[in-house]
């Protein structure tokens, strides 16, 4: 679906290099590496959001600078971090924003796309909140709100920055379970996180950063390993033993 070849990430200054990633069709991918390694940069730098300081990106085997804006965004979903909103936007609307990326700048959503920003509340089982303030949800509600803003694009991809983010443990529950459903419907994913158990249980492929490189890629059990796991969150093995349920018998 999406492949990194040699790639220099970061803004005024390089935060990664050498990066060769391969980020499988209808799997899903998760990115784990402490703070500051370049996970966001990088899922901001496929999104086109900024620009590659070097290397290549092949979405479905083309070329980044051959996708226009409107082209990326109806071929990769985003689905930032739920943040606490400060407009009070009834939640079809925010839904309908992602159809956005089939809108001319002068055009007003038609009916055929607010039935699909329906659809995808109802794919997610949140159509009940349609009607009700963004600011007045719930943090697994808002999250599920921007996922389902995100189908609206009709992608084939979703990239998710830290999905489970602020979310309690029912909430991180009930978006991972989405999200397998929606592998299992077709999509490709890739999602940041933090919680080592989460890529092992909902994952099919990691990749593990350190210190702005890629240290290993590939199946679950076959990457997630203890010496390494301690190397890029500057752990003990032990410590991770003991605070890991992954390592223990």
């Amino acid at each position: 679906m999406i492949e990194v070849k040699n790639l220099k990430i970061g803004y005024q200054q390089t935060v990664a290099d050498h990066l060769n990633i391969e980020f499988p069709h209808q799997k899903i991918t998760a990115l784990l590496g402490a703070n500051g390694c370049g996970k966001t940069t990088l899922l901001k730098t496929i999104l086109g959001l900024i620009k590659p300081l070097q290397g290549d990106i092949l979405i479905e085997n083309t070329p980044h600078f051959d996708w226009t804006a409107a082209q990326l965004a109806r071929t990769i979903g985003y689905v930032p971090q739920a943040q606490q909103g400060v407009f009070s936007i009834p939640v079809s609307d925010m839904v309908l924003l992602g159809r956005t990326a089939y809108l001319a700048w002068y055009a007003t959503p038609s009916r055929q796309d607010k039935q699909i920003a329906q659809q995808c509340l109802e794919q997610l089982s949140i159509a009940h909140l349609a009607n009700k303030s963004y600011i007045a949800l719930s943090g697994g509600e808002r999250q599920l709100v921007l996922i389902a803003r995100a189908l609206a694009q009709q992608p084939r991809c979703l990239i998710m920055d830290e999905p489970t983010s602020n979310l309690d443990f029912g909430n991180q529950i009930r978006v991972l379970e989405k999200i397998q459903q929606l592998r299992q419907q077709g999509l490709t994913i890739i999602f940041t996180t933090h919680q080592p158990e989460q890529a092992l249980r909902y994952a099919d492929n990691v990749v593990l950063m350190d210190q702005a490189r890629i240290v290993k890629q590939g199946e679950p059990k076959a990457v997630m390993e203890l010496a390494l796991l301690a190397q890029i969150y500057r752990l003990s093995p032990e410590v991770l033993v003991k605070n890991l349920a992954l390592f223990k018998e």
